[in-house]
C-alpha cells in the first residue's frame, strides 16, 4: 500500500517589518511521505518570507523537475526559482537559465554543500542568493510541528522572531552568494 502524503494547516501572523508587509496567511502544505519535517518547516518559511503576488508551492518532492516553491506573473512567465535544501550545480544552473531571480532556503548545515558546488559550472551565478536558514530555529520548529500550527513570525533587519506553542524563537536569515 501506497503512502499518502499528510496536510498540515498553519496560520502565519506575518510581520515583515524590511519589506512593509503584514499578512495573516492560512495555508494548508501536503507533506510527502518521504519528506522530514525540517524540509516541510524550511518550505513555510521560505514561503513566508518570499511572499509576494504570484508566489505558490510547486508539486514538491513529487515533481523532481520543479523547485519548492515559484513565481510566475500574470502571463504565467516564471519570475522566481526558490529551492530548499542543497540543490546540486546542474539544478542551479537549470534555474538561473529559467528566470533571472533564484533563491535556495538552506536549513542543513552549508558547509559541505558550498564545497561540492565550488568550481561548478553555474549560468549566472550572481542570479543565485542563498538564504542560510539557522539549523537551530529549523530543528526547534519541526519539534513543535503539528497538524494545525499557529506562527507569529516577525522579520526586521534581516532578523527572524517566531512565537510558536508557548516558545519564543529567533535567528539571523544569513544571506550569501553563490561560491565560485
Amino acid at each position: 500500500m501506497a503512502l499518502t502524503a499528510t496536510v498540515h494547516n498553519f496560520e502565519v501572523a506575518l510581520s515583515d517589518v524590511d519589506r512593509g508587509l503584514y499578512e495573516t496567511l492560512t495555508l494548508k502544505v501536503a507533506r510527502h511521505p518521504s519528506e522530514s519535517a525540517e524540509y516541510l518547516v524550511a518550505r513555510v518559511l521560505a514561503y513566508a518570507l518570499e511572499l509576494v503576488e504570484g508566489l505558490e508551492f510547486s508539486g514538491g518532492l513529487s515533481s523532481a523537475d520543479e523547485p519548492a516553491l515559484w513565481v510566475h506573473d500574470l502571463t504565467g512567465q516564471l519570475q522566481a526559482w526558490i529551492e530548499v535544501g542543497t540543490p546540486d550545480a546542474a539544478r542551479l544552473h537549470k534555474a538561473s537559465k529559467a528566470c533571472r531571480r533564484v533563491r535556495v532556503y538552506c536549513h542543513k548545515d552549508p558547509a559541505a554543500w558550498y564545497r561540492q558546488l565550488a568550481g561548478q559550472k553555474v549560468h549566472a551565478p550572481e542570479r543565485v542568493e542563498i538564504i542560510e536558514l539557522d539549523r537551530g530555529l529549523v530543528t526547534a520548529l519541526a519539534e513543535r510541528l503539528e497538524k494545525r500550527t499557529h506562527w507569529a513570525l516577525s522579520v526586521n533587519e534581516g532578523e527572524l522572531y517566531i512565537d510558536v506553542a508557548g516558545a519564543s524563537l529567533h535567528a539571523v536569515l544569513a544571506r550569501r552568494s553563490l561560491p565560485t
